[in-house]
């Protein structure tokens, strides 16, 4: 009976551990500071809008560039995101393209 108990116990645990870990999306809001002036993004917001992480975040996890690509290789984050988030908004016809539409001084 002392068995069964544990066993219910540590079940319960790991199920509620994998519960937490696979409903944390990141953050709602994310601030990168930059020279041209601070970005905001809502990252609640666009988890709505992409059904899939490895659309924003190319293989899905949290990852730096660096992690992957050495440092030669890595693409600059500034391109990587420029590129990624304003093709998307062009691509869906909403959403800031120009510079002061995203970053604030």
């Amino acid at each position: 009976m002392k068995k069964l108990l544990v066993l219910l116990v540590v079940a319960v645990f790991v199920g509620t551990a994998f519960v937490a870990v696979a409903s944390d999306k990141g953050p709602a809001e994310v601030k990168f500071e930059v020279k041209m002036g601070n970005v905001t993004f809502n990252h609640a917001a666009h988890q709505g809008l992409v059904a899939d992480c490895a659309t924003c975040h190319h293989t899905g996890g949290f990852e730096s560039c660096k992690s992957c690509h050495d440092g030669t290789k890595a693409p600059k984050s500034k391109d990587a995101f420029h590129n990624s988030c304003k093709d998307c908004h062009k691509k869906e016809g909403k959403g800031p393209t120009k510079c002061k539409e995203c970053h604030v001084k």
